[in-house]
């Protein structure tokens, strides 16, 4: 009887010891693991993040493993939003000094918002431009050579032409018959 009793005293112990343990691993003791999980990003991202500077290094405990609490769980997510809209990594950072120090102006949050939307309507500008090129290439293909080898294809053989306009370079519409005034666009005329 003796026995039984602590056994289940020593189970009752381990109990609580798991109970315990589940409180304190909320967002105050996550493991890297468990933080990447949470936050829905890799451990490889958590730990470039700490090596460029943008997450502080974990606190470790003395078994070695990086322990991380609600701060850094709060910067990573913010972080992981900041990236998820297309942030470069210096906007990022300019980003998490502003989250980090509420003091600063909000203009300051909003230039780099308005720069990174003027980068991105830059970007959408570019792939409409693309996207008429590709189209371009496409009706051509239909109109002369659809049906065809692909040694006579209209698309292979604009795509492999040394004729380019100068200074767009690649993806800027290079190819024949394109006139001086009509940058970015590709006119897929035979020669």
């Amino acid at each position: 009887m003796k026995k039984y009793l602590i056994r289940l005293y020593i189970l009752k112990y381990l109990e609580d010891q798991v109970i315990f343990e589940r409180k304190m691993m909320g967002n105050d003791n996550l493991s890297i693991g468990a933080l990447a999980k949470q936050v829905q990003c890799t451990v490889p991202t958590i730990r470039y993040y700490e090596e460029i500077g943008l997450l502080p290094h974990a606190t470790r405990a003395a078994n070695g493993r990086r322990y991380y609490g609600d701060a850094d769980y709060k910067r990573l997510l913010f972080i992981k939003r900041c990236r998820d809209f297309g942030f470069p990594i210096e906007q990022v950072r300019n980003l998490v000094s502003l989250f980090e120090n509420g003091d600063r102006a909000c203009v300051e949050v909003r230039d780099l918002a308005q720069e990174h939307l003027n980068a991105v309507r830059t970007k959408i500008a570019e792939f409409r431009q693309l996207e008429v090129s590709l189209a371009a290439f496409v009706e051509s293909c239909d109109a002369a050579c659809c049906g065809g080898t692909a040694k006579d294809c209209t698309i292979i053989e604009d795509l492999s032409s040394t004729t380019s306009l100068s200074g767009t370079g690649c993806g800027g519409g290079a190819s024949m018959g394109v006139p001086e005034d009509n940058p970015g666009f590709v006119s897929l005329k035979r020669g």
